[in-house]
């Protein structure tokens, strides 16, 4: 089977349970939620996000004073369009089986002309400068007002990919085959036991996961919170999707996008990263 910019995949998570699978519609769906994503409309405090200890080595030189404090320079030749074989599904046949590659064929295919890029991306989630836990219940609105607020913007979904992937065009950031254990992913045990309509709250702090690293070392790009990012080709805020996530398994790929809320909608699984121009 081959993905090829299969950004789109149905929504649901490889589970059985009837119920469950009908509770996370509804908060994908995010409709006992909106109203409040309305409401809570106050920008959230920023912080300069720090490379600290635990951070993977970047496989490039970084020039000095290139990127903003925190930030990553990202530079290479993407791919606008790739063609990734998945050479064995983890799930068995059925609605689910082709949610999960547990190894892809090496190495993958450009399908179009190569773009070079040169940005700086947060090696980090933006987090919380007491708990380092990433920011969460943020909308595109609130990750914008954060990310211009430090100087940068939000990230668009050809940047994360790239940023995730790398030269090499990896279906995950850290290699090949599917090892979600290096990341906080792969989450099963999803609803709050409080209140049935909500996530549970399964962050963990930003770059708990050194092994989580993208091929310029950034962190977390396969889990945690769902990072809000723009859609190449429209105007700002007009369509934008969630990368990475630590609630959907089958959404853990750096191709994957979480696609169906406005930049209105806030859920606890939302947060960001910010991405700027290289100086």
């Amino acid at each position: 089977m081959v993905a090829a910019d299969d950004c789109d995949r149905g929504g649901a998570s490889p589970m059985g349970h009837t119920r469950t699978l009908a509770v996370l519609g509804c908060v994908a769906a995010g409709a006992s939620l909106m109203a409040a994503a309305r409401a809570e409309n106050a920008p959230i405090p920023i912080i300069e996000v720090a490379a600290g200890a635990g951070a993977t080595p970047v496989e490039r030189g970084v020039e000095p004073d290139v990127c903003l404090d925190g930030m990553v320079l990202i530079e290479g030749d993407s791919c606008p369009r790739v063609e990734q074989r998945c050479l064995r599904w983890m799930d068995p046949p059925g609605k689910f089986h082709e949610y999960r590659c547990a190894e892809y064929s090496h190495p993958a295919r450009c399908l179009a002309p190569r773009v070079h890029r040169r940005f700086c991306i947060d090696r980090r989630e933006r987090s919380d400068a007491v708990t380092n836990l990433p920011y969460n219940v943020q909308s595109w609105n609130d990750a914008k007002r954060a990310c211009e607020a430090a100087g940068a913007r939000v990230c668009t979904d050809s940047e994360w990919t790239f940023a995730c992937e790398g030269d090499e065009l990896r279906p995950y950031p850290y290699g090949w085959s599917r090892a979600a254990d290096k990341c906080n992913a792969d989450r099963f045990d999803l609803i709050d036991h409080h209140d049935r309509r909500r996530l549970r709250d399964e962050r963990q702090p930003a770059g708990a996961h050194p092994e989580c690293a993208s091929p310029f070392g950034v962190l977390d790009m396969a889990g945690n919170v769902a990072e809000w990012v723009s859609v190449d080709g429209y105007p700002e805020g007009a369509f934008v999707v969630q990368k990475g996530n630590w609630w959907q398994p089958g959404k853990h790929a750096c191709r994957d996008r979480q696609a169906g809320h406005d930049r209105f909608y806030k859920g606890t699984e939302t947060g960001f990263r910010c991405c700027a121009q290289a100086r």
